[in-house]
């Protein structure tokens, strides 16, 4: 599947290429393993042992030119439609910085630095109360984005609150997280943009019985008005965010405060800033050392020119540990498309699989397939150069599996003993962040962002909207009625598994 304008180029290489082992096209190039890397300030990138050379990735680089990637960038920044299909701008980069003069992406900057200031007055006031646990109640973008900042960061700085996550309209998963907490020592944060969503509304009204009432409730919404009637909760205490800021991309909002309240505002804003950081070098860098569009123009080669139908995140640092379910969210939703923005088809195949783990667990789990199954897998690893716990010992264990596991994965081994034989060839990305801090972890976010952004821009789709999960639940609340019995499903399978289900109830 290859037929879009400016894909041919990329096929011509990765044929001229294919008989070059990644060992090969390392040897011959002795420059390439410090070449190929780009750092940003706490970030360093490593593209050595990705399977392109040279000419290849100037070719990509001509591609990103063509598609004026460096103008994409700068209408999304100054707050242009450029989420087309809804008719909006995706402005979160306004949320942590005013890098745009457009009056459009000011105005968005200022109400971001309103609504900051609103949430650290509503820290201040639950510190001086007696709550020591927040429940944070939100599906997809209003709990993956927090859920992985505050568990990735709350070790290492203050932070006077346990924070909960509560996501699945699965009951089991309400009465693990309320189970071990304290009614009276608790508040809930109910996180939804539109405030219709099945399953924040049905877990919201668990945490109000739960709390004896709406005192201790919180709420964060796009629709503030509906989401304060629908649990009576006073407006002091229900924050905005906007439809110019997408779900998997609000985590920078109030959406946030979550994340303030596990690490502290202070942290919060620090993540802010290192985000804008990067989007400085987003926005600013040459297209031949942005590392945002050598990462996505990395992908594109993977998925486009090498035919890869997936990709792994392997996380070096048991902090980050939620990164790769994150990056699911975040990527899949934005890239699984299959038309253009006029409505033609894509003509190549857009995004693959996303998934991963923590190593060193993964190692002993899925990694045989990566070192000797029939499938390649290109891989980011992440991992942090210093530890902030006091295991060095660990900390050097765990730098040595992740430098192995590439090494290996490259290089492969022979063997004359076939089931001992490693083929090497599969492509990983080197990613270290100089350590886990709110800066460094902004930056690291914002990367992936843009990279996901620039992948949209170069297949021609819409990173920002998600009509994709909608059918199916539009489907589940019409079958409410059918497993209540009261009507018989359409669909024929349906019927007989709603027979079976109310059968064994």
């Amino acid at each position: 599947m290859n037929n879009a304008p400016g894909f041919d180029a990329l096929q011509s290489h990765a044929t001229r290429l294919r008989g070059q082992s990644l060992p090969a096209l390392i040897a011959q190039d002795p420059a390439r393993a410090r070449d190929f890397a780009l750092r940003e300030g706490a970030l360093y990138f490593n593209f050595a042992r990705q399977a392109y050379d040279r000419s290849a990735l100037e070719s990509l680089i001509g591609l990103a030119q063509a598609r004026d990637l460096a103008g994409a960038y700068q209408r999304l920044f100054d707050g242009e439609q450029v989420n087309v299909t809804e008719g909006r701008a995706a402005l979160h980069t306004a949320l942590r910085g005013d890098l745009s003069t457009s009056a459009t992406a000011r105005a968005a900057h200022a109400q971001a630095l309103e609504v900051q200031q609103r949430m650290a007055a509503l820290i201040a006031q639950l510190e001086a109360s007696n709550v020591t646990d927040i429940v944070s109640v939100g599906i997809g973008g209003s709990d993956l984005g927090p859920r992985l900042v505050a568990d990735a960061l709350r070790g290492p700085l203050p932070g006077r609150f346990r924070v909960h996550f509560l996501s699945n309209v699965d009951g089991a998963a309400a009465q693990r997280v309320l189970a071990p907490l304290d009614p009276s020592r608790t508040a809930a944060i109910l996180i939804s943009k539109t405030f219709g969503t099945q399953e924040t509304l049905l877990n919201g009204g668990i945490l109000r019985d739960w709390l004896g009432g709406s005192d201790r409730l919180y709420a964060v919404s796009a629709n503030p008005e509906r989401a304060a009637a629908a649990f009576s909760i006073d407006a002091a205490r229900v924050l905005p965010m906007w439809d110019w800021v997408g779900g998997r991309y609000s985590l920078w909002s109030a959406v946030g405060l979550p994340i303030a309240l596990a690490i502290g505002m202070d942290g919060f804003l620090g993540l802010l800033a290192g985000a804008a950081a990067f989007d400085a070098h987003a926005l600013n860098a040459p297209l031949a050392d942005n590392i945002a569009v050598r990462h996505a123009l990395t992908a594109i080669w993977n998925r486009n020119a090498l035919g890869h139908a997936a990709h792994g995140v392997m996380t070096y640092d048991q902090r980050l540990a939620l990164l790769p379910a994150y990056l699911q969210q975040l990527v899949m939703e934005s890239l699984g498309k299959s038309v253009r923005l006029d409505g033609s088809a894509v003509g190549v195949d857009t995004v693959p699989v996303w998934w991963g783990g923590a190593g060193t667990d993964v190692q002993h789990s899925f990694f045989q397939a990566l070192h000797q199954g029939t499938g390649i897998v290109p891989l980011d690893f992440v991992g942090t150069v210093r530890n902030d716990d006091p295991y060095a010992e660990n900390h050097l264990a765990l730098m040595s599996n992740l430098l192995a596991q590439t090494e290996a994965l490259a290089n492969g081994q022979g063997s004359a003993d076939p089931h001992r034989a490693y083929a090497g060839g599969r492509p990983s990305t080197m990613i270290l962040l100089d350590a886990l801090t709110p800066h460094s972890l902004g930056g690291l976010i914002a990367m992936y962002e843009h990279s996901v952004y620039a992948q949209s821009v170069l297949w021609g789709i819409n990173a920002f909207d998600q009509f994709g999960v909608e059918l199916g639940k539009q489907l589940a609340n019409g079958l409410l009625p059918a497993l209540k019995g009261e009507v018989a499903a359409t669909d024929p399978v349906t019927q007989v598994l709603l027979e079976e289900l109310r059968a064994r109830k």
